[in-house]
């Protein structure tokens, strides 16, 4: 009989077979000279063993298991479920843009990360990078297929793939492939692969983009995936997959807009504190508008975000009882970061500790970008959100592996988003305007809710998507097209965060409710992160079968 660690071996090796980078990310030794393959074909066979992990996971009779073995069995059979829904969306055919979130421009980003300490890393990474023809090839290929399917990527975001490669080609001293330190002999041997193969390959991809593919992309006015064929289905899957819940877009569509709507009274208040203005309209038109409120520079930017993470860092003993070893660092993102790259994001520790975690801060045209967000984007980002949660799952040495590094959207996203608001309990927020921008951090994810659904089911255009965020929150139009653009080409994932929010908010008041004067805040939150990422129905199952505190 399988066990639910073996299961869950098994699934992890299949994961890591299917993403060959990730696996050289997390420091796991076996793969480095490979590339993913995003063939039609690899794909139904990745879909095919996935599932059938998923069929034998729930046969296990649990009733004699351990705590830990019934949360891997939830696990498994959630984390294959969510690979078969997201395999059956057939994503390469039309997900094209300049961002990470598409193939060719992912792959680019993702391979300046990879670590090389050693010669031999060395050597599988040149052999890595000698294969990105027959990644963009395959990506062709895809592109193709999609067309003669009616699955086709959007136009303006095929443009911006488009021009994210002509840049890329334009200034080969920001190429991220030249990122990692080799030998002489290793980056002369780079430098031809790069000149000789590499960039010949991307050339040649730019040009089936612009020439074989554009011809039949969809419009702004049909960015939605519910303008393809079985779009609505395959949008309703998606949100299980990033949420873990069984809700519908329409449900969802309503709690943006109810969110929406109680936020105003929060901003009346503090624009009324900091400017004497109470007009929820007016506070978030200045917000908008006025270049006072934004960098001088990059570099601004850059050190504002690592004095908030290190005050966090100082109160975070008050609120946790456990915390990360790991490190976090604060780098610009590198090379020429494409206009739809998002503002700020995490990328999480080798689990060997040759690279540490990474708040990649987009410095880009950084003069129109908001001061106000810097802190709750490294709040979000890394401590308390991403990085300890994060880290703190990569030491639980003691669980299977994958137990420690999947990932389940609504559980990790919505810690992000908690952690926003547990800021500013732990008093970290350093003024009002500081704390305003967490408030208009929130109505950029409730607004994330009535746009996503808004275009993946209702049909709205980028237009009107684009107008609903920039009425709705205070983004510039820079950034209200990153966030929308996201959106198209990864769909359901910005549902994410407010809903995994909301749930644990409702499983933390639950149980102060069951434990009153027993309720512990460090020992809850040690309760959530203490079992790596999990499903929000099994969280909620975990946390309530927490006894009370012992006496101390």
């Amino acid at each position: 009989m399988t066990t639910p660690d073996q299961l869950a071996d098994e699934l992890l090796d299949l994961d890591l077979d299917a993403d060959p980078i990730g696996a050289s990310l997390y420091g796991l030794p076996g793969r480095d000279h490979l590339l993913p393959d995003i063939s039609a074909a690899a794909e139904l066979a990745h879909r095919e063993r996935a599932e059938d992990i998923r069929v034998r996971a729930m046969a296990v009779d649990t009733t004699h298991c351990g705590l830990e073995e019934r949360l891997t069995i939830a696990v498994v059979v959630q984390h294959a479920q969510s690979t078969v829904d997201r395999l059956d969306s057939r994503s390469p055919e039309y997900t094209l843009s300049g961002n990470m979130f598409a193939p060719v421009a992912g792959l680019l980003f993702l391979l300046g990360q990879v670590p090389v300490r050693e010669r031999q890393q060395g050597e599988d990474y040149l052999r890595r990078i000698a294969r990105i023809p027959d990644f963009t090839a395959a990506a062709a290929q895809r592109h193709r297929e999609g067309v003669r399917a009616g699955r086709v990527p959007v136009r303006s975001l095929l443009d911006d793939a488009v021009a994210h490669l002509d840049s890329h080609l334009a200034h080969p001293d920001q190429d991220p492939l030249l990122t990692q330190e080799l030998t002489d002999d290793l980056a002369d041997q780079r430098r031809r692969l790069i000149e000789d193969v590499v960039n010949p390959a991307l050339a040649e991809y730019r040009q089936v983009l612009a020439s074989e593919i554009a011809p039949h992309a969809r419009d702004d006015d049909r960015p939605g995936l519910c303008w393809l064929p079985g779009g609505h289905e395959i949008y309703q899957r998606l949100i299980h997959a990033h949420t873990t819940t069984e809700r519908t877009p329409a449900e969802l569509h309503e709690t943006g807009r109810a969110q929406l709507a109680s936020l105003r009274a929060e901003i009346s208040t503090l624009g009324a504190r900091i400017w004497n203005e109470p007009d929820p309209a007016a506070v978030l038109h200045r917000m908008q508008t006025d270049p006072s409120l934004c960098w001088d520079d990059g570099e601004q930017m850059l050190a504002a975000a690592r004095a908030a993470i290190t005050k966090a860092e100082q109160a975070a003993p008050g609120w946790f009882g456990k915390l990360p070893q790991q490190p976090c660092e604060v780098r610009p993102v590198p090379g020429t970061p494409s206009e739809s790259t998002p503002i700020g994001f995490y990328l999480g520790p080798a689990l060997d500790g040759s690279r540490p975690g990474v708040y990649f801060a987009n410095t880009l045209r950084a003069e129109q970008r908001p001061r106000f967000a810097s802190e709750v984007i490294a709040f979000h980002e890394v401590v308390p959100g991403h990085h300890l949660q994060v880290s703190l799952a990569q030491e639980l040495t003691e669980l299977p592996l994958l137990r420690r590094i999947a990932e389940f959207n609504a559980y990790a996203e919505g810690w992000g988003l908690y952690t926003e608001r547990l800021a500013d309990e732990m008093g970290l927020y350093s003024d009002d305007l500081m704390r305003l921008g967490m408030v208009v951090q929130d109505l950029l994810r409730a607004a994330r809710l009535v746009v996503d659904t808004g275009l993946h089911e209702f049909g709205w255009s980028r237009q009107r998507a684009l107008e609903t965020m920039i009425s709705s929150t205070t983004l510039s139009d820079l950034e209200a097209a990153s966030e929308v653009d996201r959106y198209i080409v990864y769909p359901g994932q910005a549902l994410s965060y407010l809903v995994g929010r909301l749930e644990l908010e409702r499983i933390r008041e639950a149980s102060r409710r069951r434990l009153g004067a027993e309720f512990d805040i460090r020992r809850f939150h040690d309760a959530v992160l203490g079992h790596g990422a999990l499903p929000i129905s099994t969280l909620e199952f975990l946390i309530n079968d927490q006894p009370p505190a012992t006496s101390r």
